[in-house]
């Protein structure tokens, strides 16, 4: 091989690197670029499913906080609870999600401070297993990097979040539909809630149905420790605990699963459980549920007055006789 032939070769591998080096440089630069958009209209929304999710996260102050998923976004009235039990509420819950994000959002509330009072909205099905529980927690990725108590929950996500989550981008491409909604006037709907409840005002036309299945479901061992561990961290928080499950428009025979075991882990640790799945009071009148799962406004007014005077009797009956025990959970 002669000179020439070197060189050429050299020449035509410092061009392949420059190459490769500028390709690099413009990904880098457009993937800071856009992801800092993303992120400043993430984090200049006013209202909307995102903003509540950054208000729970890193605002919250009040004294009564209620987490869950669609029970608990639209049946649960935090004004409700404010006047009969004297406490400032808000309602942390979100469409869609499991008890991983109702752990994320408590383990970065306790980091700024401990509420008097949590209600948990237990799902019939809390415990099942379901991929899309874990692909949602797409909605806590903008708070990765400043939240580092909440990484373990995220981390469940996938084995290569942490590598993903060097992408300025990446927090944001799951959610760039709300993102774009909370930035305009288009869905003028997200910003009807109230301290965080959404009404839902329309009434469910079909009569009750009875469901004599039983379904031996399997579950989610995760979701199984991340509820303890939200009982165990409201407990070492000293922080009074209610779990609830909201009325169904549907007659059961047996309870789920998910059902009798979160039950069983309550009474362990000697929290309280409201299974209000088959409360007569409400069943008997399908004009408030907007759908099987969910009350309308006009239930949710009537059942959130229902649990506050439950939580009311049972202070004034249980409150002293119950003793809280620190707990190191693991």
């Amino acid at each position: 091989m002669n000179v020439p032939d070197v060189k050429s070769k050299r020449s035509i591998y410092l061009k392949f690197l420059k190459m490769v080096s500028l390709v690099l440089i413009i990904v880098v630069a457009l993937d800071f670029g856009i992801g800092s958009l993303l992120k400043l209209f993430y984090f200049r929304q006013t209202s909307g499913v995102d903003f509540r999710t950054r208000y729970a996260m890193e605002n919250s102050r009040e004294d009564l906080l209620i987490f869950g998923a669609s029970t608990a976004v639209h049946d649960y009235i935090p004004p409700t609870f404010e006047k009969r039990l004297k406490l400032s509420a808000y309602n942390v819950g979100r469409d869609a999600m499991s008890i991983f994000y109702d752990y994320a959002v408590l383990k970065a509330v306790l980091k700024r401070y401990s509420p008097k009072m949590i209600i948990l909205a237990f799902d019939k099905d809390e415990f099942s297993q379901a991929q899309e529980s874990y692909d949602r927690l797409s909605t806590l990725l903008p708070f990765y990097k400043t939240h580092p108590e909440i990484d373990s929950i995220i981390d469940l996500k996938g084995p290569y979040e942490k590598y993903k989550l060097i992408s300025n981008i990446y927090p944001y491409n799951s959610l760039v539909v709300t993102i774009s909604a909370g930035n305009s006037d288009l869905n003028k709907k997200r910003r009807e809630d109230v301290k965080g409840f959404v009404a839902v005002n329309k009434t469910w036309p079909e009569p009750i149905k009875c469901d004599s299945s039983f379904i031996n479901e399997p579950l989610d061992n995760n979701k199984v420790k991340a509820y303890e561990s939200f009982i165990a961290d409201c407990i070492n928080a000293k922080i009074e605990l209610y779990i609830i499950t909201s009325p169904s428009f549907v007659k059961a025979t047996y309870p789920s699963n998910s059902l009798v075991l979160g039950k069983a882990i309550a009474e362990r640790y000697k929290v309280r459980f409201f299974d209000y799945s088959q409360d007569s009071g409400l069943l008997n009148n399908r004009n408030l549920f907007a759908d099987i799962p969910h009350l309308n406004a006009s239930g949710a007014t009537i059942y959130s007055d229902k649990i506050a005077n439950r939580i009311l009797d049972e202070r004034r009956s249980n409150w002293d006789r119950l003793v809280y025990i620190p707990l190191t959970h693991k």
